[in-house]
């Protein structure tokens, strides 16, 4: 880890760039009160992919978000226009250093986020664990020591510790936008009349989030299914969450179970953070949503397997079930020939006792 520069004048102006996924911002976004806390005239922005936008823009400490045309970029690239794709990135790196940054912190430590962070032209530049060169764009690398903090976002917690922010001012920050959350509950009345007719009652929402983007980080589909059903029994609402590409599946995880209300690709990204954020539980895989769970302090069941992302929730709403077996946290090379011994290993049972665990306080 470098050692931080001489004390300077407080920063006016920050640029957070942490470009995706969805899960690291979620995690990410603890630096925003974080740096508010020590610098509170500071001026926060973000830039993210146009994806990722919904999960930021509501966010009133936030005062823009920037979004990186990285889609125009590799249009440009592939059509080999690259005399446009020039000018593109010219027009951009403008935009930039019109906004006088005085303090970015690249968040992604990758070759095309250390290049946005070079492009604002800033004085001071910090980067967590550069890699593919990046360091090179930054002024100062921090690299966080392996396994000494095993709680949610720990790598950013820990830069933000380095800037000099207060021990507990880092504390993941959501904001559920008004009109999402009013689609969210429209949406979900409508779906639970259509499932339920006159029958329809409160009861506590529990979401399902199966899905996500590698093989090896999936939970037996026929589990979520079984798993659907117990809480049915029990007088709990699962509702599937996902994106468009999910729809097929989550129609095979409620088929037969019409009361197993299936949204996946029907709400959009801040609808989804508003549904969970209205959530009694939440369970599911290493992806976007579940860490949203936690984020927004809903009790939540985190599967994990071929990844470990972390071993603590930011509270104790949030558990845990991972098996530390000798091949992993394996990532993206498993080793067991798609047996994902790690994910089957996770019983329905095992699952369904842990979620109704999460439950028992709040209800």
């Amino acid at each position: 880890m470098s050692a931080p520069r001489p004390a300077s004048p407080a920063p006016r102006r920050i640029l957070i760039v942490r470009l995706s996924a969805l899960g690291d911002i979620v995690m990410a976004s603890g630096l925003i009160p974080a740096l508010k806390t020590l610098y509170p005239q500071a001026e926060l922005s973000w830039v993210c992919e146009a994806g990722c936008v919904p999960l930021l823009r509501h966010n009133p400490q936030l005062q823009q978000v920037i979004v990186w045309p990285r889609s125009e970029w590799e249009a440009l690239l592939k059509a080999k226009r690259y005399m446009a794709l020039w000018r593109a990135i010219r027009a951009f790196r403008a935009r930039l250093r019109a906004e006088q940054f005085d303090l970015v912190l690249d968040c992604q430590g990758l070759l095309k986020s250390g290049l946005i962070a070079w492009l604002t032209g800033a004085p001071r530049r910090v980067s967590i664990i550069a890699r593919e060169g990046s360091h090179r764009l930054v002024h100062e690398v921090v690299t966080p020591p392996p396994g000494v903090d095993p709680v949610m976002g720990s790598e950013y917690r820990f830069l933000a510790h380095y800037l000099g922010a207060p021990q507990g001012s880092f504390v993941h920050d959501l904001a559920v936008g008004t009109e999402p959350r009013q689609r969210a509950r429209e949406t979900l009345q409508q779906a639970l009349q259509s499932a339920w007719g006159d029958a329809a009652a409160a009861r506590p929402v529990v979401v399902l989030a199966p899905f996500t983007t590698r093989p090896q980080k999936h939970w037996v589909e026929s589990n979520w299914s079984d798993l659907a059903q117990a809480l049915l029994t029990r007088g709990l609402q699962p509702v599937v969450l996902g994106g468009p590409a999910d729809q097929e599946a989550a129609a095979r995880i409620c088929a037969g179970q019409p009361q197993c209300l299936n949204l996946a690709g029907k709400l959009k990204l801040d609808e989804s953070v508003a549904l969970i954020a209205d959530a009694q539980l939440l369970v599911g895989v290493d992806t976007g949503l579940t860490h949203m769970g936690s984020a927004l302090r809903i009790p939540t069941v985190a599967l994990f397997g071929s990844t470990r992302p972390y071993l603590e929730g930011p509270t104790p709403l949030t558990r845990i079930l991972y098996d530390a077996l000798p091949c992993s946290p394996c990532r993206r090379r498993p080793t067991c020939n798609g047996a994902f011994t790690c994910m089957k290993q996770l019983t329905t049972e095992r699952v369904l006792h842990a979620a109704l665990g999460q439950l028992e306080p709040t209800r």
